[in-house]
C-alpha cells in the first residue's frame, strides 16, 4: 500500500510521505485517533484544509490525522439580540462565511476567500480587510492532549493578538510537536442577523466598493469585493493556477519599534508602548524581490506574479526549493532594512 503524501493534504501541494493517515468522519473518531498516537508515542499532525502547512521533502515519521467533518448548525437562535453558529474544526472555512453571508449572519463576509478549515482560524486569529476572527468567536472546544479531557476557551481565555492565540502558543514549545496540544474540535461563533456588513474598516476594500471608510453595505457586496480583490493577488485557491499553490502570505507583517519602521513606509498602531506594525509586502519589493522572483532563472519556486507576500510552487517544487526562496527573501530584508520577517506557515520537519 502506498504511503498517503502530505503534498496531497496541502495548499503548497508539498511535502512527502506520512506513516499513516486516518480521515476522521465523527468526533469521536478524531478523538480516538489522537490518543492513539499519542498513547503509542507517535508524532501527531492534525490536518484540515493543509492551506498552512510547509511539510518537509522526507515527509512525516507519525501519524497523520484530517479532520474530515463539515457540520453548521445554530444554537440560541435569538437570544441576547443574536445567534450562535456552531462549525466542526474540519468545515471548509469559505464555504461557512459562502452560508453565513447567504443566511445573513453579519461579521463574517471580509474574511471570504481564506483557504483551510474552521478549526484553524481561532489558532491564529486570521484576518483580512480590517476583520479578524476573534470579533466573532465566542467559543473554541478542544481535546487537551495533556488530561485526556474535552475543554473549552471561552473568548476572553484565548489570548488572541496579531495572527495569535493561546492554541498557537501551545505548539511552539517543542512538548507536543507540530500539533498544539489542545485539538480544536469546534469553534461557536457569535453573531446576529443584519443583511448590511460591520463598518469597512480597510481602505482599499472601501474602494472597491466605492464607499467612504465606516460605511456599511450589503455583506453580500463585500463578500464580493473581497473575492474579486483576494482573486487579483492569487488569494483564493484554484488549482489551475501556480500563483495559488502557495500558503497564502509566508510573512507576518512585523511588528517593531515604530523609530525602527523605514521612512516612506506604512504604519499601523500595535500592542505595545512605542510599537507599530508595518508591511511586509513593502518590505519585500523595497529590498529588491518583485513578483515573480525566483532565485535563479531555472527555479520551480517563486513569489506570486500577483502578490509579493505569497511564495509559490510553480509545478515540481520540493519543500527544500520553497525554503531557499524564503530564506533568500528573509535575509534580503533583514540586510536592507534590519527587520527579520517571520513565517506565518507552520513549519513541519523544516527549519526557516
Amino acid at each position: 500500500m502506498t504511503a498517503p503524501r502530505l503534498a496531497d493534504l496541502t495548499t503548497f501541494h508539498l511535502g512527502g510521505p506520512a506513516r499513516s493517515l486516518v480521515e476522521a468522519q465523527s468526533e469521536a473518531e478524531l478523538i480516538d485517533a489522537v490518543r492513539a498516537a499519542d498513547a503509542d508515542g507517535s508524532p501527531l499532525l492534525v490536518v484540515g484544509g493543509g492551506s498552512n502547512l510547509l511539510v518537509a521533502d522526507e515527509g512525516f515519521d507519525g501519524v497523520v490525522v484530517r479532520d474530515a467533518r463539515s457540520d453548521v448548525r445554530l444554537d440560541n437562535h435569538g437570544s441576547c439580540g443574536g445567534i450562535e453558529v456552531i462549525a466542526t474544526a474540519g468545515t471548509p472555512w469559505d464555504s461557512l462565511v459562502a452560508q453565513a453571508v447567504e443566511s445573513q449572519w453579519s461579521g463574517f463576509e471580509a474574511l471570504s476567500g481564506i483557504p483551510g478549515s474552521t478549526g484553524a482560524t481561532p489558532v491564529q486569529n486570521v484576518g483580512a480587510y480590517g476583520a479578524e476572527v476573534s470579533e466573532i468567536v465566542a467559543l473554541i472546544r478542544t481535546w487537551d492532549r495533556e488530561t485526556q479531557a474535552v475543554k473549552s476557551f471561552p473568548l476572553v481565555k484565548a489570548q488572541f493578538g496579531y495572527r495569535d492565540s493561546m492554541l498557537k502558543r501551545t505548539m511552539t514549545d517543542g512538548t507536543w510537536g507540530p500539533t498544539p496540544r489542545y485539538v480544536v474540535l469546534d469553534v461557536t461563533f457569535h453573531t446576529r442577523m443584519a443583511s448590511l456588513s460591520a463598518p469597512v474598516r480597510y481602505q482599499q476594500l472601501a474602494s472597491a466598493l466605492g464607499v467612504e471608510l465606516g460605511t456599511r453595505v450589503p455583506i453580500v457586496e463585500v463578500r464580493e469585493a473581497v473575492l474579486a480583490l483576494r482573486a487579483s493577488k492569487g488569494m483564493v485557491v484554484d488549482p489551475a493556477d501556480h500563483d495559488t499553490w502557495s500558503a497564502g502570505s509566508f510573512f507576518t507583517n512585523p511588528i517593531v519599534p515604530a523609530s525602527s519602521i523605514p521612512e516612506g513606509a506604512p504604519a499601523y498602531p500595535a500592542a505595545g508602548e512605542g510599537m507599530a506594525k508595518t508591511s511586509a509586502a513593502w518590505l519585500i519589493e523595497r529590498a529588491g524581490f518583485p513578483k515573480g522572483f525566483a532565485v535563479r532563472a531555472d527555479a520551480r519556486a517563486s513569489l506570486s506574479t500577483k502578490h509579493t507576500l505569497a511564495l509559490t510552487n510553480r509545478g515540481g517544487a520540493s519543500a527544500s526549493d520553497l525554503l531557499e526562496l524564503a530564506r533568500a527573501i528573509r535575509d534580503g530584508v533583514a540586510e536592507r532594512f534590519g527587520i527579520t520577517l517571520v513565517p506565518e506557515p507552520m513549519l513541519v520537519g523544516v527549519e526557516l
